[in-house]
């Protein structure tokens, strides 16, 4: 019995179409209680978040974005001879399974160049971008000061 080449060709084009856009699978990602600290008077703030990879594979986020700052990125505070101090943290590698939380006085997404201050109840839009081209797209709410 031959099979029409046409019905054929569709389901190669349709296994490629998939293929390329990352098929129908779950994100192993996930980010819960994402918040932002109001900074009255000031153009940064800091985002903290909780990251859960369910995957069987570790996962890095390479990057971050937000259409409310000139510049994200995920930061790593840390206390050296009784002083603070910042640095880059990316990439940030998530094991499989397990759960990283950014929080005050550690990991951060830091904020620059914020477009207008940030006042409890704003939504500030963040994008998470993963190794391989995949991103999470996730909304901190901010909190006032003595809430944080």
């Amino acid at each position: 019995m031959r099979v029409p080449a046409l019905p054929a060709a569709g389901l190669i084009l349709l296994g490629l179409l998939s293929e390329a856009s990352g098929g129908a699978q779950a994100p192993a990602l996930s980010a819960q209680d994402a918040w932002v600290r109001a900074t009255p008077g000031v153009d940064v703030a800091a985002a903290y978040l909780t990251l859960h990879n369910a995957g069987a594979q570790p996962l890095a986020v390479t990057g971050v974005e937000s259409p409310l700052a000139a510049a994200a990125m995920i930061h790593e505070t840390s206390i050296v001879d009784g002083r603070a101090s910042m640095r880059p943290h990316e990439p940030l590698v998530i094991a499989a399974g397990a759960t990283v939380r950014l929080a005050p006085g550690g990991l951060h997404i830091m904020l620059q160049g914020l477009k207008h201050p940030l006042a409890p109840g704003d939504e500030v839009p963040l994008v998470l971008q993963l190794q391989g081209g995949g991103v999470l797209s996730i909304t901190a709410r901010v909190r006032p000061p003595a809430e944080s």
